[in-house]
């Protein structure tokens, strides 16, 4: 990522927007074509140079150009001919999304395929749901995982027509009126780059382009804090279902040597804040003054470099924590249990309800041993055996049914099936 977006990955790419245009303009005489070959082969350039000569020119195009002219002799004239900085610059800025966004989608890819792989080993571990972060009812951890692994399949999507909306380049001059040049030179430029062109453009691509990338980059960065967060809460103490994976030598704490911290979960957590800040400073660019200002652009060379590094680096970061995950079954099972059948009486409530109570009376009947569980501690499911009202309407093969683990997760299969195209 960081050669994409340093001095060299950036003046390389507008090297090639510059040929490329050159190359267009020879094929429609509106050049020599003998010099194409020439600059093809002599143009280079020197970021250091280029540094040199913008302060004094206090422009970078020009410096470049400049620097790019003392490499290529007589026929750098040609370069940059009918142009304007924004036609490279944005250019260029889309090759650069073109090629992050590849190291992106990878990311995305590996932690999806991760999750799936994961959701599959633990698809029939139960553990109890959580709602309110209070005890709800039975799921499994493989559930879980499932979920996150959809929601980055449609992230997956996002990004990509994010990208495809996003990398789109112009050679239609200094208002977008192609004063210099004809529409046709931008689009052979464009397609030979490899990107879209932009229909109707002022001096600039418009900034709604890449405010929808970096607000879907931001939402991935939100399903990302979303899951680390989720694990974060399950590697507590009092809970431990799971931990991250910790090293020989590793120290969790400076002053308790006990300590085996989610740090890395959350970083995780920390960069999604940052990459929503991101969002909100892209969003800010689409308004512009007239055709164009230059407020964008000081944004822009923070917003880029750093967004697609930093979810980068947390896609790859939270792919290995997901794939060195420690989870602990038995303990999920203990914390399960540890309301002593309070989770089932939802699936009590129904029963009851099917053997002719109203839902009014059903509900109270239930509440009411459920509450004085809560209460007094003891086992609910003996309060329920021991209940007459409760014997007169259901047969203990009944009540046992109703606290059935395996009922009340007899359709995990199902979800897997439909979720991953499974044969059922």
């Amino acid at each position: 990522m960081q050669a994409i977006w340093g001095d060299e990955g950036r003046y390389r790419r507008w090297l090639d927007v510059e040929i490329a245009v050159c190359e267009a303009l020879a094929r429609r005489g509106l050049i020599p074509r003998e010099a194409v070959p020439v600059i093809r082969a002599r143009a280079a350039f020197d970021p250091a140079r280029i540094a040199e000569i913008e302060a004094e020119t206090r422009h970078d195009v020009i410096a470049f150009l400049t620097n790019v002219a003392e490499h290529v002799g007589p026929e750098a004239r040609h370069l940059h001919f009918g142009m304007t900085s924004s036609d490279v610059l944005d250019t260029a800025l889309a090759l650069q999304i073109r090629d992050a966004g590849v190291l992106l989608r990878e990311g995305v890819e590996r932690l999806g395929e991760v999750l799936r792989r994961r959701a599959l080993e633990f698809r029939h571990a139960p553990c109890i749901g959580r709602t309110h972060g209070v005890h709800a009812e039975p799921t499994t951890f493989g559930l879980k995982l499932l979920v996150f692994h959809l929601e980055m399949q449609r992230n997956a999507l996002r990004l990509a027509r994010a990208l495809e909306e996003a990398a789109v380049g112009k050679i239609s001059g200094a208002v977008g009126t192609f004063a210099q040049l004809p529409p046709e030179v931008e689009e052979e430029v464009c397609g030979a780059l490899g990107i879209g062109f932009e229909p109707a453009a002022t001096q600039v691509v418009q900034r709604d382009r890449h405010a929808a990338l970096v607000s879907v980059l931001a939402l991935i960065a939100s399903s990302l804090e979303k899951i680390a967060v989720e694990f974060r809460h399950l590697a507590r103490t009092e809970v431990r279902e799971v931990e991250e994976e910790f090293g020989r030598g590793q120290k969790g704490s400076s002053a308790m040597p006990h300590k085996r911290n989610p740090w890395r979960l959350e970083n995780v957590t920390g960069l999604s804040r940052v990459m929503r800040g991101y969002a909100v400073a892209a969003l800010e660019n689409l308004a512009l003054w007239h055709e164009r200002d230059i407020s964008n652009s000081s944004v822009e060379r923070v917003v880029f470099p750093d967004a697609t590094a930093a979810l980068d680096f947390m896609l790859h970061r939270l792919a290995h924590l997901v794939e060195t995950l420690r989870v602990h079954p038995e303990r999920m099972r203990a914390n399960l249990d540890l309301t002593r059948g309070l989770c089932f009486s939802g699936q009590l409530l129904l029963a009851l309800t099917a053997r002719g109570l109203s839902r009014e009376e059903a509900y109270a009947l239930v509440q009411g041993h459920a509450m004085e569980t809560w209460e007094r501690g003891g086992d609910f499911r003996e309060r329920i055996q021991g209940d007459p009202r409760v014997a007169e309407l259901l047969s203990k093969e009944e009540i046992e049914r109703a606290f059935s683990l395996e009922e009340a997760l007899r359709h995990v299969d199902a979800i897997f099936a439909r979720s991953l195209g499974e044969t059922p």
